[in-house]
């Protein structure tokens, strides 16, 4: 990769990280590619709080909305056109912003990918079908008594549990034991990494704004896209930030009172959990309140 500026900019939802990457890309002349596992779907734009046709014509961007939500999109699969999007864009004398709240994401850049191969398409549905036939629990000892060093994973991670059964099926060997293999980093070229870390109470009552948008503006209608589809429940996008709250308006279970209060919470909870993984996860990133503060920390100091 040629030598270049390459930005790193996290945080939780609703923290304004978007608006961050806009503005630094419209200062330094740079292009923005997208570091959030849920903001790959085309079929979510609202839900995911998707940059706008207005915050596209400011910069280019890359990785949005470019996956079908009845897709999988791993740490690993996401790195790798990542990685492309920043040869191409750093090959052009242009500064990469790379911006989200998906932490693995950027670890997976910065600490590179295990070498563990695709898997089939049918091993993949095969993993789905058992999966339902058997149940979760006796999935989950299926793929521990193949791998017991999956053990650590519970039983709800599912995504997970069936990547470490389709690996062995279609190899015959654990997937610890491709994940233990040497790594090697994606990117090369330093990185400016900044978190964006709102006041708790800025954020969250950006959060709870945030939830009301997903009410107001295409959410509702995004979910009854999805569950038209009748796509495989496990799937992410069927598990994104707001979608099952919205299913059980669309089902009659909830009124869109409780509704808009579930999502409050859920988006609350979701944007803590994302301050603790970069808390504990990225103590060595620069850190700024608000995007005025992470562009000005960026811009004048280079991160």
């Amino acid at each position: 990769m040629k030598s270049a500026r390459l930005f790193f900019i996290a945080g939780p939802t609703a923290s304004g990280k978007s608006e961050a990457a806009l503005r630094l890309a419209e200062n330094l002349g740079g292009e923005i590619i997208n570091a959030d596992a849920m903001q790959v779907y085309g079929d979510l734009a609202v839900m995911t709080a998707r940059p706008t046709a207005q915050d596209e014509a400011r910069a280019p961007h890359h990785l949005y909305g470019y996956l079908d939500g009845a897709m999988r999109c791993s740490a690993g699969r996401w790195a790798r056109k990542a990685a492309a999007a920043i040869e191409d864009i750093t090959g052009r004398g242009a500064p990469a912003i790379i911006v989200g709240g998906t932490g693995l994401y950027f670890r997976a850049l910065e600490e590179g990918l295990s070498p563990v191969p695709e898997t089939p398409a049918e091993i993949r549905e095969h993993a789905r079908r058992r999966l339902e036939e058997i149940g979760p629990e006796a999935f989950r000892e299926e793929v521990i008594a193949r791998d017991p060093a999956m053990a650590r994973l519970p039983e709800g991670d599912t995504q997970r549990l069936m990547r470490a059964w389709e690996v062995f099926e279609a190899t015959g060997r654990p997937l610890s034991e491709f994940q233990a293999l040497p790594r090697t980093p994606l990117v090369n070229a330093p990185a400016g990494k900044v978190v964006i870390e709102p006041a708790r109470e800025v954020l969250y009552a950006r959060c709870d704004a945030r939830a009301a948008v997903m009410l107001d503006q295409g959410g509702i209608e995004e979910v009854a896209a999805l569950m038209e589809r009748a796509l495989a429940p496990d799937l992410p996008v069927m598990k994104a930030l707001g979608v099952p709250e919205i299913m059980a308006l669309l089902s009659g279970a909830i009124d869109r009172d409780a509704c808009l209060t579930a999502l409050q919470q859920a988006t609350r909870r979701f944007a803590k959990r994302q301050l603790t993984w970069f808390r504990n996860q990225a103590p060595d990133w620069r850190r700024g309140s608000s995007s005025d503060e992470v562009v000005e920390v960026i811009c004048s100091t280079g991160a």
